[in-house]
């Protein structure tokens, strides 16, 4: 079939007028960016281009729920990237309700105005793309969306702002924002790669030797051996100009405000 005869087919099958069909056909492809394009085979359009007209096969009958599931799997990143904003902005167009299912965490957070977290059959957690990000609820979820670092300790102090943290291994202390948890709870401290930055030696909670420094593009993406017993190795995520390299002895640092903390009964 045609572009446009595959975009009309469940109308087809409903019985709409054929005049109609034409109408609802044409706006549809008119949205997805594919006017010009209803004469057209399969076999002549784009990876991108096909997953469009799938689009508009489920939009050309307004249903009030639309379920993608992980439509974009298939594609390369460049045009994942570009389809994500294109199904974004349609959604929000024609005022749809789309539950939208992936593995892809980065992928969620674009697309999401609310993301559940799902584990063995359960939601985890439900909440905003920026509530799941910045404050986990578990140490899955911390895990799940950011690969966080973990780093046990016990909870010194509390304050009206901060919540102070003794770190098992190399023996620091590290500030996190307010958590309501009794001094002596043996805690995991979660801080995600890209909120923690790497210092002067004397200036941060732990200090280490830098194992590891990768360039990707905008981001070093650094390992960190921090000093001291069963040491763990600190994943960082800093700007390309700025990046730690290899051999390199450096502190750790982060903003209270981006610390995390759940209580080792909790489990990991």
């Amino acid at each position: 079939m045609t572009v446009s005869e595959n975009v009309a087919f469940p109308l087809t099958l409903r019985g709409v007028p054929k005049d109609e069909i034409r109408r609802r056909v044409g706006e549809t492809l008119e949205i997805a960016g594919l006017s010009g394009f209803g004469g057209r085979k399969p076999r002549e359009l784009s990876g991108g281009q096909q997953q469009r007209v799938a689009l508009c096969r489920a939009l050309v009958y307004r249903p009030p729920v639309i379920l993608m599931d992980e439509p974009l799997g298939a594609l390369d990143k460049k045009l994942r990237d570009q389809l994500q904003v294109e199904i974004k902005t349609i959604q929000q167009e024609l005022g749809l309700t789309v539950i939208y299912v992936t593995h892809d965490q980065e992928e969620a957070l674009v697309m999401s105005d609310r993301i559940a977290v799902m584990r063995n059959g359960l939601i985890e957690q439900f909440d905003t793309p920026r509530e799941l990000f910045e404050r986990p609820r578990t140490p899955f979820v911390a895990d799940f969306l950011g690969a966080a670092n973990f780093l046990p300790g016990r909870v010194v102090q509390s304050t009206d702002e901060h919540t102070v943290v003794r770190l098992d291994q190399c023996g620091g202390l590290l500030k996190a924002r307010r958590h309501d948890l009794a001094s002596g709870t043996p805690v995991e401290v979660a801080v995600q790669p890209g909120r923690l930055r790497a210092c002067a030696p004397d200036d941060g909670f732990c200090t280490g030797t830098v194992e590891t420094a990768t360039y990707v593009g905008t981001l070093v993406r650094a390992g960190v051996r921090v000093d001291g017993g069963d040491a763990p190795l600190l994943r960082l995520e800093v700007p390309a100009g700025r990046g730690p390299v290899a051999g390199e002895r450096v502190g750790i640092t982060a903003d209270p405000d981006d610390v995390n903390l759940f209580p080792t009964e909790q489990g990991g």
